[in-house]
């Protein structure tokens, strides 16, 4: 049975038959499409399926990750078309791959940013130089054999110059029962050391994107959100930068500081601190995403980065899909606990 494979925003239909993979269809059409390996090890045919009935053959987490996959990504010579398929090619940024580095670090310092979460610096000793894009996480061993998800809070170096790349930041929310933020806001000292593998993750900053940017951050999920607006202010970037803030008081807020010099320093930029459980002069007072939707009247041109609770993030996510912004301008870094992670894998 003859099918049809659309490449979104063009005119360009691929005849194919049930069961073809995507990107032989594509390629027989003239598509210039991107490609390598053929066998899902790479990721470099990567795309986004907007519709159409698919079956994914077996391909390598590395050449395509969960969280990608969650944004409707696939590997065009790892996906048989069963019906007629709506694909589009990814922009240059959506392709960023940074060097995989496993590394030996040191810890440099640590401060106390809230009664729950703690600034933690660590110092590059051997595997770098790091490089990655503002919002990636690494994975880090503080306790042997004990790994954990953290976003990097620091800003890549607007040079590129790996050689500025020998620190990491990260900001741990102590867990209750948790094994790894347990050890880090009891028993981590400066001098010890860690091991670090990454950088990791597909919810960046797109620095070509021109049009406004809007950041929703809530408590610890504040350290990817820093870095992308931080990231996009250093280099230049001159489009409306919205950064909301949600805790549930005042005692959770942290780096009020840093937003008051941004929007000194930046007339581009704008900060909202929300509280959720608590009303106090200076901060809006509510759930961090009402606040937004009061606040953005359209999203056209709009990329939102979202990171932060589950609860949070899911509803950010629904709010800005409910207001019609598109899947591919959501990106968005959901914070589960371990425990989080055990009970949805049960």
């Amino acid at each position: 049975m003859s099918i049809a494979i659309h490449l979104a925003d063009s005119d360009v239909v691929a005849e194919a038959s049930e069961g073809d993979l995507i990107l032989d269809a594509l390629i027989l059409a003239g598509v210039a499409m991107p490609y390598s390996c053929q066998q899902g090890n790479c990721g470099t045919c990567k795309c986004e399926l907007v519709s159409g009935e698919i079956m994914e053959l077996d391909y390598s987490e590395y050449a395509l990750k969960p969280e990608e996959r969650a944004r409707n990504l696939i590997l065009a010579c790892r996906t048989q078309a069963w019906g007629d398929v709506t694909v589009r090619k990814l922009d240059d940024e959506e392709l960023i791959i940074h060097p995989e580095r496993y590394m030996r670090c040191k810890v440099a310092a640590i401060e106390d940013l809230t009664h729950d979460i703690k600034r933690v610096v660590l110092e590059i000793e051997s595997g770098g130089p790091f490089t990655f894009t503002a919002g990636q996480y690494a994975k880090a061993e503080f306790l042997p054999l004990v790994t954990r998800d953290y976003s990097m809070a620091n800003i890549p170096a607007v040079t590129g110059n790996p050689a500025d790349a020998k620190q990491i930041e990260f900001h741990i929310r102590a867990v209750p029962g948790g094994a790894a933020s347990g050890h880090v806001h009891g028993k981590l000292a400066v001098g010890q050391t860690v091991r670090v593998n990454g950088p990791h993750g597909a919810s960046y900053l797109r620095e070509s994107h021109a049009g406004a940017i809007i950041a929703i951050a809530g408590g610890s999920g504040l350290a990817p959100i820093e870095s992308i607006v931080g990231r996009a202010l250093a280099a230049g970037a001159t489009q409306p930068i919205h950064l909301y803030f949600g805790v549930r008081g005042v005692r959770d807020v942290y780096h009020e500081d840093l937003f008051k010099a941004w929007a000194a320093q930046y007339p581009n930029f704008r900060y909202t601190i929300v509280l959720s459980h608590e009303e106090a002069p200076g901060y809006a007072q509510g759930f961090v995403t009402d606040v937004a939707a009061r606040d953005l009247a359209s999203v056209e041109g709009v990329k939102a980065y979202l990171a932060g609770p589950p609860v949070m993030v899911e509803a950010a996510t629904r709010l800005l899909r409910d207001k019609g912004m598109a899947e591919r301008d959501i990106h968005a870094d959901a914070f589960y606990t371990e425990a989080d992670r055990q009970t949805n894998a049960a």
